[in-house]
């Protein structure tokens, strides 16, 4: 709450700011947003079943699109009715995100489970011997038919879950109190700006988030199978305590009628 109590107080002063600061602020802001812990947290379960950065930046970069639709629309209400967003309803959303979190957790749990019982053997003989390969196949690795589009479809292959996580993301926590701090700004026009700013900001930190989440993943996922197994086992397992965590946090929140 600090942090919105300070966005807050310099949007109440922007009478004597010009707009270039004011976005310069909804981009700051938008930047830091997207490092927030229950963000870090949702995305990595879904970048550690990727074996590649390109397409774990992909992952973020999506997550800042949706999150962005969910600031716009609802930014837009909030602008032109010049309402607010009830409490209540942002402690249910946050509730929301808690039991999305859980979820995510539990399905990259039975990914893993499943990756881990994908072994197959290949035989090969060369020169009248032999040999013998054991192969851990996960859906990033499998055998493929020779295809020269594979890395031309990333944003494809990654599918809408990134974009579904930030749309609910973009209406609780921080990105609903961002809404609420609009109402201190009197232009509709500039209000609209920041948001678009803020989401932006919220974008560019994500693709840098994931692409960063991502490295250990890739570099584990071809030569340290089981370390990456590992990895991709833990980040499971803290989604879904972190899950718990904030599901109990925000339910303390709730008012239930």
């Amino acid at each position: 709450m600090r942090q919105e109590n300070k966005t807050a107080l310099m949007l109440e002063n922007t009478g004597s700011l010009n707009i270039f600061v004011v976005l310069s602020i909804g981009l700051l802001f938008g930047l830091k947003h997207a490092t927030e812990v229950d963000h870090v947290v949702a995305i990595s379960t879904i970048v550690s079943r990727h074996q590649n950065v390109f397409r774990s930046a992909i992952v973020g970069a999506l997550w800042g699109a949706g999150h962005t639709v969910s600031l716009l629309v609802m930014g837009a209400i909030v602008l032109s009715l010049r309402v607010t967003i009830p409490e209540t309803v942002s402690n249910w959303l946050e509730f929301g995100v808690a039991v999305m979190i859980i979820g995510l957790g539990v399905s990259a749990l039975w990914r893993v489970s499943r990756t881990n019982s994908n072994v197959h053997i290949h035989q090969h003989s060369h020169d009248g011997q032999s040999h013998t390969h054991v192969h851990f196949h996960e859906s990033d690795n499998k055998h493929q038919p020779n295809s020269h589009s594979v890395h031309s479809h990333a944003i494809a292959s990654v599918g809408w879950k990134p974009v579904l996580i930030g749309m609910l993301h973009g209406l609780a926590g921080s990105g609903a109190l961002t809404l609420l701090v609009l109402a201190q700004i009197s232009s509709s026009l500039l209000g609209f700006l920041y948001i678009a700013t803020f989401g932006f900001g919220s974008i560019l930190g994500m693709l840098v988030m994931s692409g960063l989440i991502g490295l250990p993943f890739a570099f584990t996922s071809k030569r340290l199978t089981n370390f990456h197994h590992g990895l991709q086992t833990v980040a499971a397992i803290l989604s879904i305590f972190f899950g718990i965590w904030y599901a109990y946090k925000a339910g303390s929140d709730v008012v239930v009628f």
